[in-house]
């Protein structure tokens, strides 16, 4: 219900970036039509167009090209989870089969590079050098991030702070641009466009966290993807990174066994050891500071209702449940 009424503040841009969504998947091909519209219309929750739109009405601009802008950053994002879901394996997407175990991996990610393209289109109609630059800059960060992240996988030493390089060049780095972008179009001075990006990145963060402790929480049906994919695939978060580095030796043989092993583990087992631990908490403590800088940052910006909707995303963003 917050998410909601967070978008209904929005709601006609976002009607508008939808239309535009549709229309920009439009191919000869068949294939490319099916699956893009098959993992666009899945139901995501749409916080990084939405990021876009409340940026730039929170800067009082006044043009048309955040829409564009806002599916762009939507279609970068569906391009990460068409590859991500590749490399990973993974069956499940928002409660249904991923693209890839419907069409196979060679289909899902030749779609994403489509939607990458689609959207480097969709920019150059904006005419807009710097959000070109920023936009360039962030997918090379993703896709930094992505190597880092295979660098970490089956590596019980990976320390927090590698992590959150991962994490903030993997999810953050979007977030960022998007808030950005905002106050790019918008002209706003160089110190607003820097406090938005810093809100972008803080809000990124704590949403990844969020993330990494549901992962632990929740079950399939209720998070509406494949739960545990992380650790089955080696792959350390922030609450295995703690109880590794906080917990007892059991604790830590069990991590090191699970990281470089996993499929000859019994992933319960630490499963359950995380929710006993302290390590969930940590990670909550960690994400609500990130969101309290959103909070903090976003508050350099004079008090408008866009203003204040982006105040409650970053509380929606760790207190949501899904």
């Amino acid at each position: 219900m917050v998410l909601t009424n967070l978008k209904q503040t929005v709601h006609a841009d976002l009607n508008k970036v939808d239309k535009l969504i549709v229309a920009s998947l439009h191919s000869e091909i068949s294939l490319v039509q099916d699956l893009g519209k098959y993992i666009i219309q899945g139901g995501g929750k749409r916080l990084r167009p939405l990021v876009v739109l409340l940026s730039a009405k929170a800067c009082n601009y006044a043009g048309e090209d955040q829409i564009a802008m806002a599916a762009v950053i939507e279609f970068i994002h569906t391009a990460t989870l068409l590859h991500d879901d590749v490399v990973d394996g993974s069956l499940l997407r928002r409660g249904r089969e991923t693209a890839n175990n419907l069409w196979g991996n060679e289909a899902a990610v030749l779609v994403g590079d489509f939607l990458y393209s689609r959207s480097f289109q969709l920019m150059v109609e904006v005419k807009n050098f710097k959000i070109l630059k920023i936009i360039a800059d962030a997918t090379n960060t993703i896709a930094e991030g992505e190597v880092l992240q295979l660098l970490n996988q089956h590596n019980p030493e990976t320390s927090e702070q590698s992590y959150l390089h991962v994490i903030r060049s993997k999810t953050a780095k979007l977030f960022e641009s998007a808030a950005e972008i905002g106050a790019v179009l918008a002209n706003s001075p160089p110190h607003i466009q820097s406090a938005l990006a810093q809100y972008g990145q803080h809000l990124g963060t704590a949403y990844q966290l969020i993330d990494d402790i549901l992962d632990y929480q929740i079950t399939e049906s209720q998070s509406g993807k494949s739960v545990g994919t992380d650790l089955a695939e080696g792959k350390p978060t922030m609450p295995l990174i703690y109880l590794y580095k906080h917990g007892t030796a059991q604790h830590r043989s069990l991590i090191i066994e699970a990281i470089t092993n996993p499929k000859n583990c019994d992933l319960s087992i630490i499963r359950t050891a995380i929710q006993q631990s302290t390590a969930l908490d940590y990670t909550f403590a960690f994400a609500r500071r990130e969101a309290e800088l959103a909070k903090q940052v976003i508050s350099e910006l004079p008090d408008s209702e866009y203003q204040a909707a982006a105040i409650e995303l970053a509380e929606f963003v760790v207190t949501r449940t899904h």
